[in-house]
């Protein structure tokens, strides 16, 4: 998969989130694309803070790959920049890549207002790439909080 089919795998995960949701998605798959995850958010769902797409997605993957929890060779696509528990997450998993797509300027942690995957006081730093089908991405945000006004 090329990075904006990775992101418009992301796009119909987020589509699946519950209409209280942020529609965030992220998909996690192996190095022949194999989609080996798949998740939305679900906070308002489950009333679980820790219900990000991306730490949703991290716990499926690791379910059927690696030694449990390493999630080496794999890549990560979500449709917003991680914010800072999940760029944590992401590198503790030791995810190899990560994808996505709109910019977060208020809490991203991927290269906005942080950059905690790329630290290199960490001992694993993912490759990144950011703005990917980032107008469609910021689409569906915009269409939820229009909706919630």
């Amino acid at each position: 998969m090329d990075d904006k089919e990775l992101i418009r795998a992301a796009i119909d995960a987020a589509r699946s989130a519950s209409a209280a949701d942020v529609p965030v998605g992220a998909v996690v798959v192996d190095a022949n694309g194999t989609v080996l995850a798949r998740a939305a958010n679900a906070r308002e769902e489950t009333g679980d803070p820790t219900a990000h797409a991306e730490i949703l997605a991290l716990r499926q993957a690791a379910k059927v790959y690696g030694d449990g929890w390493r999630l080496d060779g794999l890549t990560l696509a979500v449709t917003l920049e991680p914010c800072t528990m999940c760029a944590g997450a992401l590198v503790a998993a030791r995810i190899s890549r990560v994808v996505f797509g709109a910019w977060e300027p208020k809490t991203g942690a991927v290269g906005s207002l942080w950059d905690v995957v790329r630290d290199r006081r960490l001992n694993h730093r993912p490759d990144v790439k950011g703005g990917v089908l980032a107008d469609e991405c910021a689409a569906l945000l915009d269409e939820f909080f229009r909706s919630q006004r």
